[in-house]
């Protein structure tokens, strides 16, 4: 198995799956990460986010993202540029997208509705470009539909940063 997939994905390709390309992991990790971010949600200003992070959740957790109320299919645009390297859906966060972005820095998209049609692992996308649409997916399905948006610095689900000041 090559050793990129080990490190961008909780989960073993499928057959058909190309390992993500390495120039373009090296160019991501040498660039610098912008201390301001759009909102990844069409028609949502900075001005009406609220702060989200570290309220408690199920388990004992706090939450590591923000959550950004919208209606359900409302577009998720990613806030960076980078690589798609995880398109999944699990009991946590329902459909989501992983991004791999400037400086190595991971960012998180959950609950979505959906992925954008023919998205895919492998896929490098520029800042802007829709990934998705707000749900209420995975254990957010009895709330409101949102995006939870999550920044992680020391990788994949690693070294959480709140991403509210970023969204400006």
């Amino acid at each position: 198995m090559n050793l990129l997939w080990l490190a961008a994905c909780t989960s073993t390709p499928p057959a058909s799956s190309k390992p993500l390309p390495p120039a373009q992991i090296q160019k991501l990790q040498q660039m610098r990460l912008p201390t301001k971010l759009p909102v990844p949600v069409d028609d949502i200003k900075a001005k009406n986010l609220k702060d989200t992070w570290g309220a408690s959740r199920s388990s004992g957790r706090t939450h590591e993202g923000i959550d950004i109320l919208a209606p359900r299919g409302t577009k998720v645009y990613t806030a960076t540029e980078g690589l798609i390297a995880d398109l999944r859906n699990n009991n946590l966060g329902g459909k989501v997208v992983w991004i791999i972005g400037p400086a190595g820095s991971w960012h998180y998209y959950a609950h979505l509705d959906d992925h954008k049609r023919g998205l895919k692992v492998g896929d490098y996308v520029k800042k802007g470009d829709l990934i998705g649409y707000v749900g209420n997916t995975g254990n957010a399905r009895h709330t409101t539909p949102h995006l939870h948006y999550g920044i992680y610095l020391n990788g994949k689900g690693r070294g959480a940063v709140n991403p509210f000041p970023y969204l400006r």
